[in-house]
């Protein structure tokens, strides 16, 4: 086959003597050895054969020396047995030049500060550099210069972070008659040097009264504006009264530590803490923790109020108060478990709501939340919430533990079921369930429900928890019937299951009634009989015949033929 024509044929030069010329490799012409396609390379101006030497792997290219020639006009010629095909590039040689990578890196450096020092090996060519810039976060920015040196160039980066990784590398171009960049140099990791911590720390605190004093724990993190600004962090907690001004006392603690526990007496104490670097001490957080007296007020005095959860948090909204400048919200990671890894939460005064969320929330946990109004670093207790992430169904059933029961009615006790934070979900109230063995159920004042073996129940409700006793009335007398009590909470309620079985006793009053109405006429009708011929003697005496009286029992005779 004819042999292609070379494409994307251009030349460059680095140091205006040598110029590179490339250009596409064609496809295969299935001719091969002496048949095989031969590339030669002239250029007009000079009107000479190129003495270089064509190479090819996936693009072909070939080098020469033009001396101080500065206007080419340059033919790659391709042929074999079969044809040829030519291609030209008319060029200024000043208008290619690709320069040489920038080399040897280093820099000069402050906290906010770093100059990038290269070398590059284009002399007397004016450059145009870029300067690319790894932040910590990942992104990327791009700095432009273009200020020579005879041996050397700069840029002065500004604006960094103290004590900062960044990672720099350069590129240039021709500044008059750019062509394209150079490959880029070899990067340059710098750290930014120390400097004092940026902004505070966040504090918070737990108060606990003990016998002559309180118990006060104190956790600090790092605030979102918060930087520590050099390799080794510590911290400063100091603790003083507020009205006498007694000596301070201070305690340090590593970058490893959180929180600590100080014992104070009741007074008013103001506390700071501080973060230290091996430059300076971060400005210090304050807390005002008030007296005994001041801080009496338990938090048992506040009604805690049930809140929502939703997928995303659990959802917290108070009052809001002008005089307070921020609002604190605390709760407990692990509430079951000691320590309970306690969190917190700042807003401002503007906000009175917020959607609290944490990886450690889990369905089934209650959490309470405490909201707290600060001003002038004291902060005041104002009202306590409490809620799930999502409930779910009781873990188990009420026990019933006392069962009174009457011919139509049966009363059930389960006092000693909880409904407090064990459960997974606040309970709302408790079902009863109940229906005779034999039939489905027909009791007055119930709700049908159905199971899932389309059996039918009498499901009674009672929307209070703490109402752990309820009657059923209406049965018969002398039945046996299943009943079983369920709490149910906001996540529903378990499968009904373990039924109880009671029989009710028989009626005492149909009893008597069947005594006045069958035993008794029965017991006086065999009485009647028993009695039946004393009572015919006594009111029907039997006349008595005179024939056979004895006492006038004398020998017959006759008085003219008359029997006497």
């Amino acid at each position: 086959e004819l042999p292609d024509t070379p494409n994307d044929f251009s030349c460059q030069t680095q140091d205006m003597r040598i110029v590179t010329c490339t250009w596409s490799r064609g496809g295969d012409t299935y001719l091969y050895e002496r048949y095989s396609s031969k590339y030669t390379v002239s250029e007009e101006f000079s009107q000479k054969m190129v003495p270089c030497t064509v190479s090819c792997s996936e693009q072909c290219s070939c080098s020469w020396d033009i001396g101080q020639q500065r206007m080419c006009n340059v033919t790659v010629t391709v042929e074999n047995p079969l044809g040829k095909k030519t291609a030209t590039d008319v060029f200024d040689i000043t208008h290619r030049i690709y320069p040489t990578a920038p080399f040897q890196l280093w820099e000069e450096c402050t906290d906010t500060e770093i100059t990038l020092y290269w070398k590059h090996g284009n002399k007397g060519i004016e450059l145009f550099c870029q300067t690319e810039v790894l932040l910590p976060d990942g992104k990327v920015q791009l700095h432009n210069s273009s200020d020579m040196h005879l041996h050397y160039a700069s840029i002065t980066l500004r604006g960094l972070q103290p004590y900062t990784k960044y990672t720099a590398r350069v590129h240039c171009g021709a500044a008059k008659h750019f062509w394209r960049w150079s490959e880029w140099s070899e990067s340059l990791t710098i750290r930014t040097k120390e400097a004092t911590p940026s902004g505070k720390l966040d504090i918070w605190r737990e108060i606990t009264p003990v016998l002559g004093g309180q118990n006060v724990t104190l956790f600090w993190k790092q605030a979102p504006n918060f930087r520590a600004n050099g390799r080794s962090i510590s911290y400063e907690v100091t603790w003083e009264k507020v009205e006498d001004g007694s000596k301070p006392e201070s305690i340090s603690f590593s970058s490893v530590y959180n929180s600590t526990r100080i014992s104070i007496d009741n007074h008013s104490y103001r506390i700071s803490i501080m973060a230290k670097n091996n430059v300076n001490y971060s400005l210090p957080s304050i807390l005002i923790i008030p007296t005994a007296t001041g801080n009496s007020r338990s938090t048992t005095e506040l009604k805690e109020e049930q809140v929502n959860g939703t997928d995303d948090g659990i959802f917290i909204s108070w009052e809001p108060r002008h005089i307070y400048d921020s609002y604190i919200i605390d709760w407990c990671n692990f509430p079951m478990v000691q320590p309970c890894d306690l969190q917190w939460k700042r807003f401002g005064p503007n906000t009175s709501s917020a959607l609290i969320n944490s990886a450690a929330f889990v369905p089934g946990v209650r959490y309470n939340f405490r909201i707290y109004g600060s001003v002038a670093d004291r902060a005041s207790l104002l009202e306590k919430k409490t809620g799930y992430l999502r409930e779910l169904p009781p873990l188990l059933d009420p026990v019933v533990e006392r069962v009174e029961l009457t011919f139509n009615a049966v009363t059930l006790y389960w006092d000693s079921y909880p409904t407090n934070e064990s459960q997974p979900g606040f309970v709302r109230g408790y079902h009863v369930y109940v229906s005779p063995i034999q039939e489905d159920c027909r009791l007055k004042g119930s709700k049908k429900h159905v199971l899932s073996d389309d059996s039918v129940l009498c499901k009674y409700t009672i929307e209070n928890p703490e109402e752990k006793k309820y009657t059923v009335k209406d049965l018969m007398s002398n039945t046996k019937y299943k009943l079983i009590v369920k709490a149910y909470t906001s996540g529903g309620e378990t499968p009904i299951v373990n039924f109880i079985y009671i029989d009710t006793p028989l009626n005492s009053n149909m009893l008597y009634i069947l005594v006045l109405l069958v035993i008794v006429p029965s017991l006086v009708a065999v009485i009647c009989c028993w009695k039946m011929k004393w009572v015919k003697e006594s009111c029907c005496p039997v006349i008595p015949n005179p024939n056979k009286s004895k006492v006038l029992s004398f020998k017959e005779f006759k008085v003219r033929s008359l029997k006497i």
